[in-house]
């Protein structure tokens, strides 16, 4: 059976084009041009994964967000941001949402997401030691990096971290790198949802 997935973004010819390139993947693909349009829809609770785009007019992603919660919907949700959203996604991600990609889109990261916001409905229950494993890899950063990675958490970027801590943005990113290695996500949206899940 294909994968539902449901795309929510008020901007019709990005909208299609990424249904376009999902539907390559295999996936069987529904677009919305807005919030309201998908909760209206008799199918809104009925796909695998939800795109949604964090800036619309009218109900924005987050608004969305709140709304699909308030409904007890548990369908993982992505969201799709802009350059300089990532503050906005952590607010997305600490109101439940799996992941965020950032535009531009790039096909292979897009599909790997997916699939990773699938597999973790049927993974949620079988991983009872998830919590122990976050704090060991924890326990492999420095005082440091520990220090960035809260920062990070909050949304910050590069140089807003370099000049709290008084260092260069340069070391700031050696540091991200090293703590993604040591936590072993793929990306600051891996690391920001470890982080989160260990605070629930």
């Amino acid at each position: 059976m294909k994968q539902r997935v449901a795309i929510i973004d008020d901007d019709a010819p990005a909208r299609t084009a990424l249904a376009e390139v999902l539907k390559t993947y295999g996936y069987a693909v529904a677009e919305y041009g807005s919030g309201q349009e998908f909760m209206a829809s008799p199918e809104w609770d009925t796909y695998h994964c939800i795109l949604l785009d964090i800036r619309m007019p009218g109900a924005d992603g987050i608004e969305v967000q709140k709304r699909l919660r308030a409904r007890d919907l548990r369908t993982p949700i992505i969201f799709i941001t802009g350059h300089g959203d990532v503050p906005l996604a952590v607010r997305a991600m600490r109101g439940g949402a799996f992941d965020f990609v950032e535009k531009p889109v790039h096909d292979d990261e897009l599909n790997a997401v997916i699939e990773a916001a699938v597999a973790s409905v049927r993974q949620e229950a079988a991983e009872p030691d998830e919590e122990a494993r976050y704090f060991e890899r924890v326990g492999r950063l420095t005082p440091r990096e520990r220090e960035v990675m809260d920062l990070v958490v909050e949304g910050r970027s590069s140089a807003a971290i370099g000049a709290i801590l008084g260092v260069s943005h340069r070391t700031v990113d050696h540091h991200r790198a090293r703590i993604l290695e040591k936590m072993e996500v793929a990306s600051i949206a891996g690391l920001i949802r470890a982080v989160l899940r260990s605070r629930q």
